[in-house]
């Protein structure tokens, strides 16, 4: 006895199959992330890449020159492509005081993208930002 083989059902290009009325829309909003100003990413190990127009900024906001503000408070990054700020005996970032950053006027773009648009393995577990639907 020979098994039937289903019907393969072939469609022209220009006529697609009928769909059901209800079909699952994928949800087109995306997740984002408010901070809450916790200060955990500031307590990762890790490095915080400036370029030159944060150290300018810094430097002004902080009423040091530029070259003073580059010896006292910068370092070559490990891949040598350029500064970060120094980081604290802990690992965290010279410019946290308790739970406020003393940079949040003019802080670096890498702390201000912070965990969207870049994050560390683990980073949910530490940090406190509240998750948001946007369009």
């Amino acid at each position: 006895m020979r098994e039937s083989t289903p019907a393969i059902h072939r469609f022209p290009l220009d006529t697609p199959p009928a769909l059901p009325h209800t079909v699952a829309v994928p949800d087109a909003r995306e997740i984002r992330y408010t901070c809450q100003r916790c200060t955990n990413c500031c307590r990762w190990p890790g490095f915080v890449r400036i370029d030159e127009n944060e150290i300018t900024r810094i430097a002004a906001n902080l009423r040091m020159s530029e070259d003073a503000f580059i010896e006292r408070h910068t370092r070559l990054r490990p891949d040598r492509r350029g500064l970060s700020l120094l980081e604290k005996t802990d690992a965290s970032c010279e410019w946290l005081d308790g739970r406020d950053c003393r940079l949040q006027a003019v802080k670096p773009a890498q702390c201000r993208a912070f965990p969207n648009d870049w994050n560390f393995p683990g980073w949910r577990g530490k940090c406190e930002a509240v998750a948001i639907l946007v369009s």
